[in-house]
């Protein structure tokens, strides 16, 4: 989404398992003087880059362009395809899987809040502006229809997208897959807030408290309308107050003052948790569910790095699985929703993380992992290409598998071209910017933390 890539450098290499049980390496241990600290964690072997997310994105990322350009190439196919299952939430939950095991890592792996928002803001803003301003010359010149934004003001509308949390304030997404951004940057929030109150090793609770949230509240908060925030309040003073917030959260949790630290990171966790749960445009328990998942992915984490045991992973996943189907079937079929197909969207979803971690240490394609690390650009820059094929070409009603090729055949070299001159060199600015503003000796790692090296960042970013 931008969550997402999500990752988004490299770490210093950590011994495995087996090397460190025979070897010990004197120039690791602190020096006398150096004030103690928790050994650090056993980091996953990461020879590729932590290939296997990559992998995972590069199918994400495709299957979500299938579901989007599917309306116009494959219109028979999709109606008899998405009853049955729900192309669009399997790759997005692939993708917040994955988000979920990368962010928290880059977090403790940096232990400075400061750079992890640099990081982020380097990662995501370059090509969400590229993508943005794109579109809006394509609607200036003709060739594609930017979407109504139901009498919203411009001002509005720029401040909901600029927090990228529109998809939460009650502002219509300028290009349909910037929603999956808003989840992600809820995310990030409550992770700086539990980083901040040294509650981040507390994955598993957090993704099984917010997973049974979601299986109660689809009968508890059956007549909480969707985006009630935004009914009660109105979009412009929710789009203000918002962003005032994020602002505020984001600067106090990247203060010095630790007093300053916590209060902006549990401001941040609030606002992230509040606008999902009582604001989003889908079901509280959908919102709920996709929270759950990506702390998933970080309690898997926890367990690959050692941190934690793969018997409490499991049963972790167990509690998710279980409560997300259990919502699924309880909130019932509706007029764009069948419960099967989101069922089996997102059990196959989570049966691909499994697959991909199981195969972790086997070499993985290089096709597939060049395709993750271009997957951000593939995300946000096929609605664009989209709209200009829709503008010009059209939509046919009968399937036109040629013209779905052409499709992939145009975009994933335009992708390779925008990752090239947009993501990297935004990257790039972001790790000499994090550079100079961390100050040497004046980390933010919670005392008491691990604050380890977590593993190297995948070449992909957020959804």
């Amino acid at each position: 989404m931008i969550g997402i890539q999500m990752n988004m450098g490299g770490a210093p290499h950590v011994k495995t398992g087996m090397e460190a049980s025979h070897r010990v390496e004197p120039a690791l241990r602190p020096l006398p003087s150096a004030p103690q600290r928790s050994p650090a964690p056993r980091t996953p072997a990461d020879p590729a880059r932590l290939g296997w997310l990559d992998a995972l994105r590069g199918i994400a990322a495709l299957v979500v362009v299938f579901d989007h350009s599917s309306y116009a190439f494959m219109a028979e196919f999709r109606a008899e395809l998405m009853p049955e299952f729900n192309t669009s939430r399997y790759g997005i939950m692939v993708f917040f899987l994955v988000s979920g095991y990368i962010i928290p890592a880059s977090l403790e792996r940096r232990g400075c809040v400061r750079t992890f928002w640099i990081g982020r803001v380097f990662r995501i803003y370059p090509l969400w502006a590229a993508v943005v301003a794109a579109v809006l010359v394509a609607n200036v010149v003709g060739v594609a229809q930017i979407r109504d934004f139901d009498g919203q003001s411009f001002a509005t509308v720029a401040a909901a997208h600029v927090t990228l949390l529109q998809e939460l304030l009650g502002t219509p997404n300028l290009l349909l897959v910037l929603w999956t951004l808003s989840y992600e940057m809820a995310f990030y929030l409550l992770v700086v807030a539990l980083f901040s109150l040294r509650l981040h090793q507390r994955s598993a609770p957090v993704a099984v408290t917010l997973a049974v949230l979601a299986a109660v509240s689809v009968t508890v908060a059956s007549a909480l309308p969707v985006s009630a925030l935004t009914d009660a309040v109105g979009t412009g003073p929710l789009v203000a107050v918002a962003a005032i917030a994020m602002v505020v959260a984001i600067c106090c949790a990247s203060g010095t003052s630790a007093a300053l630290r916590v209060s902006g990171g549990v401001l941040g966790g609030v606002l992230g948790l509040v606008l999902v749960a009582f604001n989003s445009t889908v079901p509280m328990w959908e919102g709920l569910v996709i929270l759950a998942v990506m702390f998933l992915g970080t309690a898997v984490y926890r367990a690959e790095s050692g941190e934690s045991t793969w018997r409490y992973a499991a049963c972790t996943a167990v509690v998710v699985v279980a409560c997300a189907v259990g919502a699924a079937y309880a909130y019932g079929d509706g007029s764009h929703f069948t419960r099967r197909a989101w069922i089996l969207s997102f059990l196959l979803a989570v049966l691909t993380f499994g697959v991909g971690l199981a195969v972790r240490r086997r070499l993985i394609p290089r096709p597939l992992m060049w395709l993750g690390t271009i997957s951000y650009s593939v995300y946000l820059v096929h609605p664009v290409l989209l709209a200009v094929t829709d503008g010009t070409i059209g939509r046919w009603r009968e399937n036109k598998p040629l013209l779905e090729l052409a499709f992939y055949a145009v975009l994933l070299p335009l992708c390779v071209m925008t990752y090239r001159y947009i993501e990297a060199p935004g990257q790039a600015v972001g790790r000499k910017v994090a550079r100079r503003v961390r100050r040497p000796g004046r980390e933010s790692v919670p005392p008491g933390s691990n604050g380890g090296p977590g593993p190297k960042r995948s070449g992909t970013s957020p959804p």
